[in-house]
Parts: C-alpha cells; sequence; structure tokens
C-alpha cells in the first residue's frame, strides 16, 4: 500500500526526509452517505500568511498541489491513523491557489491556499468514528526534505 507520503518525494532522491503530518477539522459530512469534506492541507491562509504544521514545518502550494496530483492520479485510497487503508476512498479533490480563484471569478483571498477533499469512508467502525467526534480532523502523511527558512523579520 501507498501512502501519501510516496508522492511527496520522488524515491530517486536519497536526501534525508522527514515526516509531515497536518492535522485539518472535518467541516462536513454526510450521514446517509458517509462523506466527510474538509481542508486536508493548507499551505497559505486567505489572508497570505503562510501556515506552520504542527512540526513547524511549511509547504509551498506548487508542491502541494504536484503531490496532491500524483496522490489523485495514482491512489485515492483513505486510511485511518496512518496504520490501515482501504477505509476511505477520495471521491472529491481541488486545490485552491490565487490563479484558480482568479479564474472562478472569485478574490485571489476568497479561499486559503489549500487542498480540499471529500472521502467516501466505506468502513462501518471509521464512520462511526467520524459520526462521534473520535476522527474530527483530516491528516495526511509525508516525507519531504526539510529546508531551513528565513523568517519576515531575517531570523530563521
Amino acid at each position: 500500500m501507498k501512502s501519501f507520503s510516496d508522492y511527496i518525494v520522488p524515491k530517486a532522491r536519497d536526501e534525508p526526509t522527514n515526516v509531515i503530518k497536518g492535522r485539518f477539522e472535518v467541516k462536513e459530512t454526510d450521514e446517509e452517505k458517509q462523506l466527510a469534506f474538509g481542508w486536508a492541507n493548507v499551505a497559505i491562509r486567505a489572508d497570505g500568511e503562510q501556515i506552520e504544521d504542527w512540526q513547524g514545518d511549511m509547504i509551498d502550494i506548487d508542491e502541494l498541489e504536484q503531490a496532491v496530483y500524483n496522490y489523485v492520479e495514482l491512489y485515492r485510497d483513505g486510511g485511518e491513523m496512518h496504520e490501515r487503508g482501504g477505509v476511505a476512498v477520495l471521491v472529491e479533490s481541488m486545490v485552491f491557489t490565487k490563479e484558480k480563484l482568479k479564474y472562478l471569478g472569485l478574490s485571489e483571498n476568497a479561499l486559503p491556499d489549500g487542498w480540499w477533499v471529500g472521502f467516501k469512508v466505506n468502513d462501518k467502525d471509521v464512520w462511526e468514528k467520524v459520526k462521534d467526534g473520535t476522527y474530527e480532523m483530516f491528516s495526511i502523511e509525508g516525507t519531504a526534505v526539510r529546508e531551513e527558512v528565513e523568517s519576515p523579520d531575517g531570523t530563521e
């Protein structure tokens, strides 16, 4: 089974990698259809602020977009707690960027730069955990080359 991390950095790279996990809450569910929707990852808030995940890592929207395209093209599987796959399948996916918002006729700050998803949860036990709030957010996992970034005030 492949995970999202298999699509973040090509396996040909021999550079050290670190696991990146981002968690975003489930925004909406459809009980009858067992569908859950929300942000899988946000790179830049609508106000332009770049987001650091729980490990202090950031991802450029271009890199996120390419990883998402690879994941959607080749995989689409949803797992449970990064341990067990096959519990859900991706049914909706959109990477929002400033450019795409413009094409949609929306202002550049209408939505964050990020990845919106919808999953059909096929596992009854996992669906119960989504409904009761045990699983209240999406979490993606990936490997990446960690690079130091200078903050706007000149510090790292």
